[in-house]
């Protein structure tokens, strides 16, 4: 199943289940910009929304990721980096 750039919400992301490496896609609509963005790791398994409880390996690699990517984080919706932190992390 191909994805149409056309036919996607802006900034809705979605799985892509039977792409070979990303795990999710997005239509990132900024300032008048569109763009198609895919991004996250097919089949990682990653430190997911905060739970109580939430063990200190998990907030851990939360920590991590957000330190290794916060510049790209900061860069907004047309980064990679910013729907990952959002949807996985």
């Amino acid at each position: 199943m191909a994805v149409s750039k056309k036919d996607m919400p802006c900034n809705k992301p979605r799985r892509t289940p039977s792409h070979p490496k990303k795990s999710h896609v997005v239509k990132a609509c900024s300032g008048g910009i569109e763009k198609m963005i895919r991004f996250g790791q097919q089949g990682a398994s990653t430190a997911g929304k905060p739970k109580a409880g939430e063990s200190e390996k998990m907030k851990k690699k939360r920590a991590s990721f957000k330190a290794r990517h916060g510049k790209n984080i900061k860069k907004g919706k047309l980064s990679a980096a910013y729907w990952a932190d959002k949807v996985k992390w």
